[in-house]
């Protein structure tokens, strides 16, 4: 079923329906806060990757650190930002490589505000231009 915020542009709104599809995509990110795990990680991420159900388009999105899709299939900012920082990745880093700008243009983006909201309200309106 659609949602009527699915129309917003840039983001992907965790509710209840992302939070159930994302269950074990954010259970494998929140496991690199211990240091056993991301050791068995780093020594064989396939087999540590298998210990977690989740869809092949969820591995695949973590195998290829696709941060955005990863927020597309479930995933919570806030768990995907440990596999992020598993990477050495900053959360900063992070959220200017998912906006695709540069990390000082996303600072200097956050400094003034914020992306405009003009042209960003629905993304209907794109296809209207």
């Amino acid at each position: 079923m659609e949602k009527n915020y699915e129309d917003i542009p840039g983001t992907y709104v965790f509710d209840a329906d992302r939070s159930r599809e994302g269950y074990h995509l954010n259970m494998f990110c929140i496991s690199m806060r211990q240091a056993n795990n991301r050791k068995a990680m780093k020594e064989d991420p396939e087999a540590y990757l298998a210990k977690y159900p989740m869809t092949e388009e969820q591995r695949q999105a973590v195998r290829d650190r696709d941060w955005n899709r990863l927020l597309e299939l479930g995933g919570n900012i806030y768990y995907t930002s440990k596999l992020a920082a598993f990477d050495g990745i900053t959360f900063q880093d992070l959220a200017a490589m998912m906006t695709g700008v540069s990390r000082e243009e996303y600072r200097d983006m956050m400094l003034n505000g914020g992306r405009s909201i003009e042209g960003n309200r629905y993304k209907s309106e794109w296809e209207k231009s």
